[in-house]
């Protein structure tokens, strides 16, 4: 569902500093992109708005269009459908994630402590609603479970691949198959966030969870 090790994400950060001037003949490029990007970037804040809050059914364009100020036709200039802005909040989700991750694993003292804090983060996030209908309840219904693995894999799958690896090389764990293992545990994941979704005692089956993706873990040691 996410990603978070060093080798996975650039530890130079990059600032853009956008400039406003009037516009020249050769700045009428830069600005339409520039644009673009601002109305892009309000679809999908609203969208996520708006299937977090009411899932992705009860969710139409027209309302995500007024939700984000602008027309129907923006929107399908954009996107060819409510199903690929779903595509795209879903991703913008799980970049907050792989932030989260990559925070709650620093300091970690070795590799197992950096995947254990990073399913914990990802176990946190699932407890917020939006978090969890957006990613948990819609995401393989309105994806398809073919796409939603695809892109569960593509944040996930290399980092996770990678931690284990060094574990295994380090000598804290003993693993044949780190990406076998990667995948498996991404669905554990994927299953431990549905257990918390449908638990009358959320917080509680959080714990629960954890416990058991740490205890999957250390028997590898």
């Amino acid at each position: 569902m996410w990603g978070w090790t060093h080798a996975a994400i650039p530890s130079r950060r990059y600032t853009v500093r956008v400039t406003e001037s009037r516009p020249r003949g050769n700045d009428r490029p830069s600005l339409r992109t520039h644009q673009v990007a601002q109305t892009r970037a309000a679809l999908v804040a609203a969208a996520r708005h708006l299937f977090g809050r009411d899932g992705f059914a009860a969710t139409s364009v027209d309302d995500i269009a007024g939700e984000a100020r602008l027309t129907t036709g923006a929107l399908y200039h954009h996107f060819p459908n409510k199903t690929a802005l779903f595509e795209s909040v879903f991703e913008a989700v799980h970049v907050d994630l792989l932030e989260a991750s990559m925070q709650a694993a620093t300091g970690a003292a070795d590799e197992v402590e950096l995947l254990t804090l990073g399913f914990g983060a990802f176990l946190d996030a699932v407890l917020e609603p939006d978090v969890q209908r957006i990613i948990i309840v819609d995401a393989p219904a309105v994806l398809g479970l073919a796409r939603f693995t695809e892109l569960d894999e593509r944040y996930a799958f290399g980092a996770i691949t990678a931690a284990l690896g060094a574990a295994t090389t380090s000598g804290r764990l003993r693993i044949d198959d780190p990406e076998t293992l990667a995948r498996l545990l991404l669905g554990a994941l994927t299953r431990g966030g549905m257990l918390i979704a449908n638990s009358p005692t959320p917080k509680k089956t959080r714990d629960a969870v954890a416990r058991s993706l740490g205890a999957m873990l250390e028997g590898l040691t």
